[in-house]
Protein backbone atom coordinates (compact mmCIF):
# COMPACT_ATOMS: atom_id res chain seq x y z
CA UNK A 1 0.00 0.00 0.00
CA UNK A 2 0.74 3.48 -0.76
CA UNK A 3 0.96 5.70 2.78
CA UNK A 4 -1.37 8.90 2.21
CA UNK A 5 0.16 11.94 3.94
CA UNK A 6 -1.44 15.15 4.82
CA UNK A 7 0.70 17.87 3.77
CA UNK A 8 -0.79 21.23 4.71
CA UNK A 9 -4.56 19.94 4.07
CA UNK A 10 -3.29 18.26 1.06
CA UNK A 11 -3.94 14.61 0.88
CA UNK A 12 -0.87 13.20 -1.07
CA UNK A 13 0.09 9.69 -1.86
CA UNK A 14 4.23 9.08 -1.16
CA UNK A 15 5.28 6.15 -2.65
CA UNK A 16 8.85 3.68 -2.62
CA UNK A 17 10.36 5.68 0.34
CA UNK A 18 12.60 2.68 0.66
CA UNK A 19 13.74 3.03 -2.79
CA UNK A 20 17.50 3.58 -3.05
CA UNK A 21 17.55 6.60 -5.81
CA UNK A 22 21.50 7.47 -4.90
CA UNK A 23 23.24 4.10 -5.19
CA UNK A 24 26.56 5.41 -4.43
CA UNK A 25 25.21 6.28 -0.39
CA UNK A 26 22.30 4.22 -0.11
CA UNK A 27 20.11 7.52 -0.38
CA UNK A 28 16.49 6.29 -0.53
CA UNK A 29 13.56 8.65 -1.84
CA UNK A 30 11.60 8.80 1.89
CA UNK A 31 15.18 10.38 2.47
CA UNK A 32 15.09 13.10 -0.31
CA UNK A 33 11.38 14.08 0.26
CA UNK A 34 12.80 14.59 4.00
CA UNK A 35 15.11 17.03 2.38
CA UNK A 36 12.47 19.04 0.62
CA UNK A 37 10.09 19.26 3.20
CA UNK A 38 13.59 21.18 5.67
CA UNK A 39 14.70 22.91 3.03
CA UNK A 40 10.78 23.99 1.73
CA UNK A 41 11.04 27.63 3.15
CA UNK A 42 14.63 28.20 1.61
CA UNK A 43 13.54 26.47 -2.08
CA UNK A 44 9.78 27.91 -2.62
CA UNK A 45 10.59 31.56 -3.23
CA UNK A 46 13.33 30.58 -6.24
CA UNK A 47 10.28 28.55 -7.69
CA UNK A 48 7.10 30.49 -7.01
CA UNK A 49 5.31 31.50 -9.89
CA UNK A 50 8.04 30.17 -12.47
CA UNK A 51 6.80 27.78 -14.64
CA UNK A 52 8.90 24.38 -13.46
CA UNK A 53 10.64 21.96 -15.77
CA UNK A 54 11.32 18.55 -14.61
CA UNK A 55 14.29 16.58 -15.04
CA UNK A 56 12.39 12.83 -13.91
CA UNK A 57 14.88 10.39 -12.54
CA UNK A 58 12.61 7.98 -10.87
CA UNK A 59 15.01 5.07 -10.92
CA UNK A 60 18.12 6.38 -9.88
CA UNK A 61 20.89 8.72 -12.10
CA UNK A 62 21.97 5.43 -13.72
CA UNK A 63 18.28 4.48 -14.93
CA UNK A 64 16.20 6.38 -17.67
CA UNK A 65 16.38 10.13 -17.66
CA UNK A 66 13.36 12.40 -19.24
CA UNK A 67 12.96 15.73 -19.02
CA UNK A 68 9.41 17.35 -19.38
CA UNK A 69 8.16 20.83 -18.97
CA UNK A 70 4.54 19.90 -19.68
CA UNK A 71 1.91 19.10 -16.16
CA UNK A 72 2.64 14.73 -15.46
CA UNK A 73 -0.21 12.32 -16.05
CA UNK A 74 -2.27 12.64 -12.96
CA UNK A 75 -1.26 16.03 -11.90
CA UNK A 76 -3.66 17.04 -9.10
CA UNK A 77 -6.04 19.35 -9.83
CA UNK A 78 -5.31 21.48 -6.91
CA UNK A 79 -1.52 21.72 -7.97
CA UNK A 80 -1.10 25.22 -9.92
CA UNK A 81 -0.22 25.32 -13.62
CA UNK A 82 0.48 28.07 -16.23
CA UNK A 83 -0.17 28.86 -19.77
CA UNK A 84 3.57 29.01 -21.60
CA UNK A 85 2.34 28.76 -25.18
CA UNK A 86 4.86 28.12 -27.88
CA UNK A 87 4.80 27.93 -31.47
CA UNK A 88 4.51 24.33 -31.80
CA UNK A 89 1.77 24.20 -28.84
CA UNK A 90 -0.37 27.63 -28.42
CA UNK A 91 -2.41 25.79 -25.68
CA UNK A 92 0.77 24.47 -23.71
CA UNK A 93 0.90 24.45 -19.79
CA UNK A 94 3.54 24.19 -17.39
CA UNK A 95 2.80 23.21 -13.52
CA UNK A 96 4.15 25.91 -10.64
CA UNK A 97 5.15 25.09 -7.52
CA UNK A 98 3.58 27.74 -5.02
CA UNK A 99 3.47 26.02 -1.91
CA UNK A 100 4.42 23.04 0.36
CA UNK A 101 2.01 20.58 -1.24
CA UNK A 102 2.80 21.03 -4.46
CA UNK A 103 6.64 20.72 -3.88
CA UNK A 104 6.26 17.41 -2.27
CA UNK A 105 3.76 16.19 -4.91
CA UNK A 106 6.65 17.11 -7.49
CA UNK A 107 9.22 15.35 -5.15
CA UNK A 108 7.38 12.19 -5.26
CA UNK A 109 8.00 12.32 -8.74
CA UNK A 110 11.90 12.10 -8.60
CA UNK A 111 12.89 15.03 -10.35
CA UNK A 112 15.42 17.66 -10.85
CA UNK A 113 13.61 21.22 -10.83
CA UNK A 114 14.35 23.80 -13.47
CA UNK A 115 13.13 27.14 -13.78
CA UNK A 116 13.37 30.31 -16.54
CA UNK A 117 14.41 33.55 -15.35
CA UNK A 118 10.89 34.88 -16.20
CA UNK A 119 7.70 34.45 -14.22
CA UNK A 120 4.53 33.27 -15.25
CA UNK A 121 2.75 36.42 -15.17
CA UNK A 122 5.51 37.94 -18.43
CA UNK A 123 6.86 35.45 -20.09
CA UNK A 124 10.20 36.30 -22.29
CA UNK A 125 10.92 39.06 -19.67
CA UNK A 126 13.90 38.33 -17.04
CA UNK A 127 14.27 39.10 -13.77
CA UNK A 128 16.77 37.56 -13.57
CA UNK A 129 20.17 37.09 -15.70
CA UNK A 130 22.35 33.85 -15.08
CA UNK A 131 25.55 32.65 -15.91
CA UNK A 132 26.23 28.89 -15.99
CA UNK A 133 30.51 28.32 -15.51
CA UNK A 134 31.46 25.16 -17.13
CA UNK A 135 34.37 23.17 -16.41
CA UNK A 136 35.88 21.16 -19.88
CA UNK A 137 38.62 18.83 -17.85
CA UNK A 138 41.18 19.35 -16.75
CA UNK A 139 39.76 22.46 -15.74
CA UNK A 140 37.73 22.29 -12.45
CA UNK A 141 34.64 24.14 -10.50
CA UNK A 142 38.13 26.00 -8.71
CA UNK A 143 38.78 27.22 -12.07
CA UNK A 144 34.99 28.11 -12.22
CA UNK A 145 36.10 30.59 -8.93
CA UNK A 146 38.15 32.35 -10.79
CA UNK A 147 35.96 33.04 -13.43
CA UNK A 148 33.01 34.12 -11.39
CA UNK A 149 35.24 36.43 -9.51
CA UNK A 150 36.22 38.27 -12.26
CA UNK A 151 32.50 38.36 -13.35
CA UNK A 152 31.71 39.31 -10.12
CA UNK A 153 34.02 42.39 -10.95
CA UNK A 154 32.44 43.15 -14.20
CA UNK A 155 29.38 42.84 -13.39
CA UNK A 156 29.92 45.27 -10.08
CA UNK A 157 31.52 47.95 -13.28
CA UNK A 158 27.76 48.42 -14.16
CA UNK A 159 26.12 48.58 -11.20
CA UNK A 160 24.91 44.75 -11.18
CA UNK A 161 25.03 42.89 -7.81
CA UNK A 162 25.98 38.53 -8.40
CA UNK A 163 25.51 35.51 -5.81
CA UNK A 164 27.02 32.32 -6.71
CA UNK A 165 25.78 28.63 -6.22
CA UNK A 166 26.95 25.12 -6.99
CA UNK A 167 25.54 23.64 -10.07
CA UNK A 168 25.12 20.50 -7.96
CA UNK A 169 26.93 19.08 -10.87
CA UNK A 170 30.29 20.21 -11.72
CA UNK A 171 30.03 23.96 -12.04
CA UNK A 172 28.82 26.91 -10.49
CA UNK A 173 26.20 28.93 -11.60
CA UNK A 174 26.06 33.34 -10.95
CA UNK A 175 22.78 34.43 -10.54
CA UNK A 176 21.83 38.53 -11.05
CA UNK A 177 18.67 40.17 -10.20
CA UNK A 178 18.01 42.96 -12.95
CA UNK A 179 14.61 45.03 -13.16
CA UNK A 180 12.32 43.25 -15.88
CA UNK A 181 13.62 42.83 -19.17
CA UNK A 182 13.18 41.60 -22.53
CA UNK A 183 15.21 38.11 -22.36
CA UNK A 184 16.88 39.03 -25.88
CA UNK A 185 18.54 41.86 -24.24
CA UNK A 186 19.85 40.17 -21.50
CA UNK A 187 20.68 37.49 -23.80
CA UNK A 188 22.69 39.96 -25.51
CA UNK A 189 24.24 41.49 -22.37
CA UNK A 190 25.52 37.98 -21.38
CA UNK A 191 27.22 36.89 -24.33
CA UNK A 192 28.81 39.90 -24.49
CA UNK A 193 29.86 39.27 -21.12
CA UNK A 194 31.47 35.97 -22.04
CA UNK A 195 33.23 37.43 -24.84
CA UNK A 196 34.50 40.00 -22.48
CA UNK A 197 36.09 37.58 -20.25
CA UNK A 198 37.18 35.01 -22.97
CA UNK A 199 39.44 38.61 -24.01
CA UNK A 200 40.46 39.36 -20.97
CA UNK A 201 41.15 35.60 -19.32
CA UNK A 202 41.96 33.72 -22.63
CA UNK A 203 43.70 30.79 -21.14
CA UNK A 204 41.14 30.51 -18.76
CA UNK A 205 37.49 31.09 -20.51
CA UNK A 206 35.66 30.18 -24.14
CA UNK A 207 32.49 31.69 -24.22
CA UNK A 208 31.35 29.70 -27.27
CA UNK A 209 29.94 25.90 -26.55
CA UNK A 210 32.26 23.66 -29.36
CA UNK A 211 33.52 20.33 -27.97
CA UNK A 212 37.12 21.52 -29.25
CA UNK A 213 37.48 24.76 -27.85
CA UNK A 214 36.47 23.79 -23.84
CA UNK A 215 38.88 21.25 -23.07
CA UNK A 216 40.83 23.12 -20.05
CA UNK A 217 38.89 25.97 -20.24
CA UNK A 218 35.46 27.44 -18.30
CA UNK A 219 32.57 27.38 -20.62
CA UNK A 220 30.82 30.60 -19.69
CA UNK A 221 27.40 29.87 -20.91
CA UNK A 222 25.33 32.61 -21.17
CA UNK A 223 22.52 30.97 -23.77
CA UNK A 224 20.30 30.20 -20.06
CA UNK A 225 19.16 33.46 -20.51
CA UNK A 226 17.20 32.84 -23.70
CA UNK A 227 13.31 32.81 -22.65
CA UNK A 228 13.23 28.99 -23.55
CA UNK A 229 15.93 28.26 -21.57
CA UNK A 230 15.74 26.85 -18.23
CA UNK A 231 18.34 26.41 -15.15
CA UNK A 232 18.54 24.55 -12.17
CA UNK A 233 16.77 25.97 -9.20
CA UNK A 234 18.97 26.72 -5.92
CA UNK A 235 18.10 23.56 -3.49
CA UNK A 236 17.11 21.25 -6.16
CA UNK A 237 18.82 17.66 -6.03
CA UNK A 238 20.69 16.49 -8.80
CA UNK A 239 20.46 13.18 -10.77
CA UNK A 240 24.34 12.38 -9.71
CA UNK A 241 25.43 9.40 -8.10
CA UNK A 242 25.68 11.15 -4.81
CA UNK A 243 22.79 13.30 -3.88
CA UNK A 244 24.35 16.45 -4.99
CA UNK A 245 22.42 20.11 -4.44
CA UNK A 246 22.56 23.67 -6.23
CA UNK A 247 24.01 24.66 -3.40
CA UNK A 248 24.48 28.73 -2.60
CA UNK A 249 27.85 29.92 -1.76
CA UNK A 250 29.73 32.98 0.31
CA UNK A 251 31.97 35.05 -1.67
CA UNK A 252 34.44 33.93 1.33
CA UNK A 253 33.91 30.45 0.20
CA UNK A 254 34.18 30.94 -3.70
CA UNK A 255 37.06 33.51 -3.24
CA UNK A 256 38.76 29.74 -1.17
CA UNK A 257 37.62 27.26 -3.39
CA UNK A 258 35.22 25.84 -0.39
CA UNK A 259 32.82 23.61 0.19
CA UNK A 260 31.36 23.28 -3.91
CA UNK A 261 30.26 19.66 -3.45
CA UNK A 262 27.39 19.98 -1.12
CA UNK A 263 25.19 16.95 -0.79
CA UNK A 264 21.75 16.61 1.03
CA UNK A 265 22.87 16.15 4.58
CA UNK A 266 24.69 19.28 4.09
CA UNK A 267 22.17 21.98 3.74
CA UNK A 268 20.17 22.13 7.05
CA UNK A 269 23.06 23.16 9.05
CA UNK A 270 23.78 25.78 5.92
CA UNK A 271 20.83 27.32 6.03
CA UNK A 272 20.79 27.36 9.88
CA UNK A 273 23.94 29.05 9.49
CA UNK A 274 23.42 31.69 6.77
CA UNK A 275 19.34 31.30 5.99
CA UNK A 276 18.78 31.52 2.19
CA UNK A 277 22.15 33.10 0.66
CA UNK A 278 19.61 33.95 -2.77
CA UNK A 279 17.16 35.72 -0.81
CA UNK A 280 18.25 39.13 -2.50
CA UNK A 281 17.13 37.51 -5.79
CA UNK A 282 13.42 37.34 -4.59
CA UNK A 283 13.79 40.94 -3.66
CA UNK A 284 12.60 43.47 -5.94
CA UNK A 285 14.25 45.97 -4.54
CA UNK A 286 17.95 44.85 -4.86
CA UNK A 287 17.33 44.26 -8.63
CA UNK A 288 18.91 46.91 -10.85
CA UNK A 289 18.71 47.79 -14.62
CA UNK A 290 20.82 46.50 -17.61
CA UNK A 291 23.27 49.45 -18.45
Amino acid sequence: MTPITEVAGRRLALSNLDKVIHPATGTAKGEMLHYYAVTAEALLPHLRDRPVSFLRYPDGPGGQLFFTKNPPPGTPSWVRTAPVPHSDDPGARQVVVDDLPSLMWAANLVVEFHTPQWTAETPGVADRMVFDLDPGPPASVADCCAVALWLRERLAADGLEAWAKTSGSKGLHLLVPIVPTPSGEVSAYAKGLAVEGEEALPRLVVHRMARALRPGKVFVDHSQNAAAKTTAAPYTLRARPAPTVSTPLTWEEVEGRRNLDCRLGDLAPRLDRYGDLLAPLTDPGRARPLP
